[in-house]
């Protein structure tokens, strides 16, 4: 039975660099925003029942991420139905992946919204990459098209990085990668050597 290790972190705390550290070490990553983008391209199975209820989104055959954002803009209703179309999508290929790599010892679950979302009952242990809050701004400002005001509307919607830290099972810093991969180098271990 594979240990299924979710792994998440607020915007710009290093997350992806830290699953692909995993990946190193030979575990399998599954990750939510790739299964999403899978889902919204040509052939993916939600661009039927989206393309279904947002019209506006359907182009070249696949779901144009801005349209659909601007559809949904200030609109609770548009994403709740968005949310009950895609979210069992998502849960289906989270359940391939794992029966698909159901012999691995580790399985890490990519999931930036995983305390949010609820989906943090669904694994073993959870992991949470951090960074004080200063590099985590200067991270996330860094990034082509990114504001102040877009950062902050992000973050309102992300449980804070201290409520995270108290809920994890591990905590990763990322101040350097160093630091980051030494601690996956370690929760690796201790889950595995169970195995």
């Amino acid at each position: 039975m594979s240990y299924r290790l979710g792994l998440t972190g607020s915007i710009g705390m290093g997350k992806s660099t830290t699953a692909a550290m995993f990946r190193d070490l030979g575990h399998p990553v599954w990750d939510a925003d790739e299964a999403v983008h899978r889902l919204y391209a040509p052939g993916g199975a939600a661009v039927g029942p989206v393309g279904d209820a947002f019209p506006q989104a359907l182009k070249g055959g696949g779901i144009d991420r801005a349209a659909l954002k601007a559809a949904l803009a200030g609109n609770p209703q548009a994403l709740s139905r968005l949310e009950a179309i895609v979210h069992p999508l998502v849960a289906r290929d989270r359940a391939a992946f794992a029966q698909c790599h159901r012999d691995r010892p580790l399985l890490v679950f990519d999931i930036p919204l995983l305390f949010e979302a609820g989906g943090a009952d669904e694994m073993d242990g959870v992991a949470v990459v951090s960074t004080d809050a200063r590099t985590q701004r200067a991270r996330v400002l860094a990034r082509p098209g990114m504001t102040p005001e877009t950062l902050q509307m992000i973050l309102s919607r992300q449980m804070p990085d201290a409520e995270k830290r108290a809920r994890a099972d591990w905590i990763i810093p990322t101040d350097s990668l160093d630091i980051a991969r030494a601690a996956v180098a370690r929760i690796c271990q201790e889950v595995t050597k169970h195995a």
